[in-house]
C-alpha cells in the first residue's frame, strides 16, 4: 500500500463519520419541521453516505478495484486523495456550521 491510498482511506472514513453526524442533525430537524429544505438535506446526506460507503468498499474490500487503486501511478493516487481531502474539508466546515 502507498501513503496516498492510506490517506484516502482515512479521509473516506472521516467523511462517513461526518456524513452520519449531518444526517442525524438534519434528520432530527426534518422530523421536527417537516420542510422540503430539510428533506432535501436528508436526501443529500443519504446519497453522500452511499457514495462514501461504496468508495470505502472499493478501496478496502473489493479485490479487483483495490488492486487497481494501489497500482495506478502515484500522481493519480495523489489526485484521488486530494479529491477525498477536499470533500473532507467541505464536510468538516458544513458539520461545524450545522452543529453550531
Amino acid at each position: 500500500m502507498t501513503l496516498w491510498v492510506d490517506v484516502a482511506r482515512i479521509a473516506i472514513l472521516a467523511n462517513v463519520l461526518l456524513t452520519l453526524v449531518l444526517g442525524y442533525v438534519w434528520g432530527r430537524n426534518y422530523l421536527q419541521f417537516r420542510s422540503k429544505q430539510t428533506l432535501g438535506l436528508v436526501l443529500f446526506t443519504g446519497f453522500l453516505l452511499l457514495e462514501n460507503l461504496l468508495a470505502l468498499y472499493f478501496y478496502m474490500f473489493e479485490p479487483t478495484l483495490r488492486v487497481w487503486v494501489t497500482s495506478v501511478p502515484p500522481i493519480a493516487q495523489g489526485a484521488m486523495t486530494a479529491l477525498r481531502l477536499c470533500e473532507f474539508g467541505g464536510l468538516f466546515f458544513l458539520t461545524w456550521v450545522t452543529w453550531d
